[in-house]
């Protein structure tokens, strides 16, 4: 019997089982952290690939993912119009003043042209002999002759009073829009003036 001992045995070490290739493990990036996924009794029909979200697919993503949806051409957009509330707080009687003067004049001038024009074309189709005629033999006594309309109804006679009557009204409608716009800047400051929307064009 020698003095030397027996050695035990080495054991053998438990070789790793490889992974299954049903489910193939994904290799993490580095920094990234993978989420937990439970172990499945049966394969996926996609190999066990993962979906956008960590999961596997089911049957209703991958069925909608053949499908490509298309861009509604129907749709039409419409330009917004912009608007913008403004007020007249104030009115400048001076400014107010110009312009009625000169509105008050180009009417004034319409005026008389328009009754010069009027005079000749009724001068022309013989009312004023016609009327008179008819005047002037209604009026007429022994010894007079009447009244001769056609003699008081003539050209120069006419547009001297229209130019009168025009006159007139171009000192009146300056007076009265002036006062008017003192009276209204009056009135603004009490209720805030005339509110106006304006917009644009479309």
């Amino acid at each position: 019997m020698s003095g030397a001992q027996p050695q035990p045995k080495a054991q053998p070490q438990p070789q790793a089982k490889p992974p299954s290739p049903a489910q193939p493990q994904p290799q993490p990036q580095k920094g990234e952290q993978q989420p937990h996924r439970p172990p499945q009794a049966y394969p996926s029909p996609d190999g066990g690939r993962p979906g956008p979200s960590g999961r596997p697919p089911s049957g209703s993503d991958t069925a909608g993912s053949d499908t490509v949806r298309k861009p509604r051409t129907g749709a039409r957009t419409v330009p917004r119009t912009r608007k913008a509330r403004l007020r007249v707080a104030k009115a400048d009687p001076w400014s107010v003043m110009k312009v009625s003067f000169l509105l008050a004049v180009a009417l004034g001038v319409c005026t008389v042209v328009a009754v010069a024009v009027l005079w000749m074309v009724m001068d022309a189709m013989g009312v004023f002999s016609t009327l008179g005629g008819t005047v002037s033999e209604a009026t007429s006594a022994e010894g007079s002759g009447g009244f001769d309309l056609e003699t008081f109804l003539s050209l120069p006679r006419v547009l001297l009073f229209t130019s009168l009557i025009a006159v007139i009204n171009v000192v009146l409608a300056t007076a009265l829009a002036t006062l008017g716009a003192f009276i209204y800047n009056l009135s603004a400051g009490f209720v805030g003036g005339v509110e106006l929307t304006l917009a644009e064009d479309e």
